[in-house]
């Protein structure tokens, strides 16, 4: 069924606002301009019928436990979290974390990029990729979907990669450890991929999916405007792999750059691989030009 944001966002009852101003910022992206009022019209509502949701899969998980005598705790009801670059996917996956973490039955909520799974720099030059980084090939699919599948087995702990925005790379020296949540958030370009065949894929382990959706034209503006603010801040860091970007290259210049790169990398993306991918998502956020969500369609079955 597809609501308009009015039927959506009163669906929100009495949920309450738990966010600060902020908070908020804290929680958002780069250049992502989402406001109080869009997390109590959209976020507010979708964090309520999650909660249903966790309830209600306990509610079975519970039943079975009891059927086959197994007294271990209850596997981590799992979100995904899908989307092009630049489309605000991070800053919903945050927010839910944020909120989901609110409600008393399911406070501890952990959130996964799938960054974390990207191969390195040195692997992707090693198999003549580079330029194919975010595209499915670059990722390795089969410790995403391990890590994933131990945590819905009921994991105490698991450690994982992390990837840095800044260095662009993963770090070999660090990692994230992920302790048996209540709720495990996974966000990813790719994370709604079908399985190849005899196969897992790691939407199979999801109970409930979202994907944030908006018009192409809209998206490569959005990452336009991410990257030019990124110019201006982060890559001025010495660190930071696109450091260059910001000393050595003028705005035109970094700006076409910006534009080459969304046109031959993730727009190609986007199309080839994340939008066919929309349709199997529970819900879809659609957003307008203005990064606020216009509709909402949810899976009922």
């Amino acid at each position: 069924m597809e609501l308009d944001r009015p039927s959506w966002a009163a669906l929100r009852a009495a949920t309450p606002l738990s966010l600060t101003e902020q908070e908020l910022e804290r929680l958002r992206g780069r250049a992502d301009p989402t406001s109080l009022t869009e997390v109590r019209d959209i976020y507010l509502p979708l964090s309520r019928l999650l909660n249903l949701y966790v309830k209600a899969t306990r509610e079975r998980h519970n039943a079975v436990r009891a059927f086959l005598g197994d007294d271990d705790r209850p596997s981590p009801f799992v979100i995904g979290v899908a989307g092009s670059v630049a489309v605000g996917k991070s800053t919903t996956a945050r927010l839910l974390k944020a909120l989901l973490e609110q409600w008393p039955d399911h406070p501890h909520v952990e959130l996964v990029s799938t960054d974390n799974f990207l191969y390195s720099n040195a692997v992707l030059a090693e198999r003549g990729i580079m330029n194919r980084k975010g595209f499915p090939e670059s990722y390795d699919r089969r410790a995403l979907v391990r890590f994933v599948s131990a945590m819905k087995a009921g994991a105490a702990e698991q450690e994982i990669p992390v990837y840095s925005h800044l260095a662009y790379d993963i770090l070999p020296n660090e990692r994230q450890v992920v302790c048996r949540p209540d709720i495990l958030v996974v966000e990813g370009i790719n994370v709604l991929q079908p399985p190849s065949a005899g196969r897992l894929a790691v939407a199979d382990f999801f109970d409930f999916s979202i994907y944030v959706d908006a018009k192409v034209e809209h998206i490569r503006s959005w990452y336009l405007d991410r990257f030019l603010e990124l110019r201006r801040t982060a890559f001025s860091d010495p660190r930071s792999y696109f450091h260059h970007m910001a000393t050595t290259v003028d705005e035109a210049d970094a700006r076409g750059f910006a534009l080459r790169t969304w046109q031959t990398i993730n727009e190609v993306n986007l199309v080839e691989n994340i939008a066919p991918t929309r349709g199997r998502a529970t819900l879809v956020l659609h957003k307008g030009g203005d990064h606020q969500v216009r509709r909402v369609r949810l899976r009922k079955t």
